[in-house]
């Protein structure tokens, strides 16, 4: 669980609010301390005293992020409990891609997990296969993430799913 909720309101709450708009739509080398203070009106200090920096609130902001994708991906691929392996990840995947672009957090989960944080979207797309493979499971993920990165970049989302969705056609 959690140990802190932002309220949008405090100076924490701003900057994680901004963090997860900018993160979203540029990618984490583009992205600077400065701008992120200046989008949540603080100053770069307050962000050091919450985050030790900007390593510290990408992190924050990512894990939170793809908790949220997570959700969607497992309860998607749980609405197919007769379904083939296949069919299951595909669910995840598609639910998962819709989520991430709309949500604008393509270029966040364009990448996988930055320093040594294990990578979940590939864990749990690992579980779904039969039997799990964390191998399979790697792969599919830096699939699924190639399709974020293509309409971060600018690609129709419309096409970029199909392609998506032809990858776990069983």
């Amino acid at each position: 669980m959690r140990e802190w909720i932002p309220v949008s309101t405090s100076p924490k709450g701003r900057l994680v609010l901004a963090a997860a708009r900018e993160f979203g739509s540029r990618p984490f080398d583009d992205v600077t301390v400065a701008d992120l203070a200046r989008a949540a009106d603080v100053t770069t200090g307050a962000l050091y005293h919450h985050f030790d920096g900007k390593l510290g609130i990408y992190a924050f902001v990512r894990t939170d992020v793809e908790r949220r994708v997570l959700d969607r991906m497992e309860g998607a691929a749980a609405a197919l409990p007769g379904g083939s392996a296949s069919a299951r990840i595909g669910a995840a995947m598609a639910v998962g891609f819709d989520f991430a672009t709309r949500a604008g957090f393509a270029w966040m989960l364009a990448e996988p997990p930055i320093g040594d944080e294990p990578d979940a979207i590939a864990g749990a797309l690992g579980e779904l296969c039969a039997p799990p493979s964390a191998e399979l499971g790697a792969m599919l993920a830096a699939a699924w993430r190639a399709a974020v990165g293509a309409v971060a970049r600018g690609g129709d989302p419309a096409t970029v799913r199909e392609a998506l969705s032809r990858l776990t056609a069983g």
